[in-house]
């Protein structure tokens, strides 16, 4: 039973900041590559950020490199983002997930970016 808890979203002005958290459950979290994904309405679900099993590596996509950073904690099994000069485009809700598989999904937290 894989389980993913997003939160630390909310609403903020341009240019503001967040930090994303998720707790993850149900696999040997440290084993696997994770990522973060975001969704707007009438939008498909895209994929934002990406880490390796050991955090030693990170990709991301072009519309937020320079701006988002994604971090992991092993011993917490947690997975972080860490978002700064935010645009009204960054608004969305947010999900985290495994890399190599994306069944099941948790409630995710809403990031609105607005003035």
């Amino acid at each position: 039973q894989l389980q993913f808890v997003e939160s630390g979203g909310g609403l903020v002005q341009p240019g503001g900041s967040l930090r994303l958290s998720c707790a993850a459950s149900g696999f040997t979290f440290s084993s696997y590559a994770m990522s973060w994904y975001r969704q707007s309405p009438g939008k498909a679900r895209e994929l934002v950020a990406t880490i390796t099993s050991n955090g030693g590596s990170t990709d991301y996509a072009d519309s937020v490199k320079g701006r988002f950073t994604i971090s992991r904690d092993n011993a917490k099994n947690a997975l972080y983002l860490q978002i700064t000069s935010l645009k009204p485009e960054d608004t969305a809700v947010y999900y985290c997930n495994r890399r190599d598989i994306a069944f099941y999904w948790g409630q995710g937290t809403q990031v609105t970016v607005s003035s």
